[in-house]
């Protein structure tokens, strides 16, 4: 299927690795002109050189206001518009509520939630202008039912909210805002990974018992999504979220 993303301006956090990286190889391979961020100039090296040289990247820690800033004012410049933005930046930290520090509240949703806030703050002017435009923000699962860790959960269900209250306020710029939410994903550097190797026979037990489809997902399913949502294909898909998950969410919708 011809998705017609020739040319468009993406750009892609989290984009290193993993979920995001899949994105971005999955636009190139439509034509796209793409660009990761993420934290560590050696991940981006690294995916710039395994995607063959086809993304531009940028250095950014999205967990501060002002590098969120600088990165779309750079990127504005450089590319002139964009046209569709993926917040994909996220991560889990801490454990139960009440042996959770803080800080650590307050960091997870700085991460997974405010840098997508305040990144779809910046770029809308731009798709404005432009009458047309693509958001998606990644979240999971466990942003719509219980489970994850309770900081991860909490910020992940605070971006499925704000995905249908921006894309109800922009729909009529021309301008969609939808959500992804990836149920267990394997990759080789997510948490999945690491627990298959520290403990295989009780991973095995877990995908045998939570996951209907009998494995972990790939981030390229994941990616293969994102790229229908930002085509004019789902011109219709306004404010949804959409589980990516081989059944394991428990939802009914």
């Amino acid at each position: 299927m011809d998705l017609q993303l020739q040319g468009k301006k993406i750009l892609i956090t989290g984009g290193s690795k993993g979920i995001g990286k899949a994105i971005a190889a999955a636009f190139i391979a439509e034509g796209a002109d793409v660009s990761i961020v993420a934290r560590s100039s050696d991940f981006l090296e690294k995916a710039k050189e395994e995607l063959d040289g086809k993304v531009s990247i940028y250095q950014a820690d999205l967990t501060k206001a002002d590098e969120r800033e600088k990165l779309i004012q750079t990127f504005t410049t450089e590319k002139e518009t964009i046209d569709v933005l993926i917040n994909n930046a996220g991560g889990s930290n801490g454990g139960k509520a009440a042996d959770t520090e803080m800080d650590l509240f307050y960091e997870a949703m700085e991460l997974n939630y405010f840098s997508a806030v305040h990144l779809s703050k910046l770029v809308i002017p731009y798709m404005k202008e432009s009458k047309s435009g693509s958001i998606i923000n990644i979240t999971s699962i466990f942003g719509r039912e219980s489970g994850g860790k309770v900081t991860y959960n909490n910020a992940k269900s605070a971006l499925i909210s704000f995905t249908k209250s921006l894309a109800d306020e922009v729909i009529p710029d021309g301008i969609r805002v939808n959500s992804i939410a990836p149920g267990s994903i394997l990759h080789e550097t997510g948490n999945w990974k690491k627990r298959l190797e520290a403990d295989p026979e009780g991973i095995q037990k877990f995908v045998q018992n939570e996951i209907p489809a009998g494995r972990f997902g790939t981030p390229e399913e994941v990616a293969s999504v994102a790229v229908f949502l930002a085509s004019d294909k789902a011109s219709w898909i306004v404010g949804a979220s959409i589980n990516v998950d081989g059944g394991q969410s428990r939802m009914n919708f």
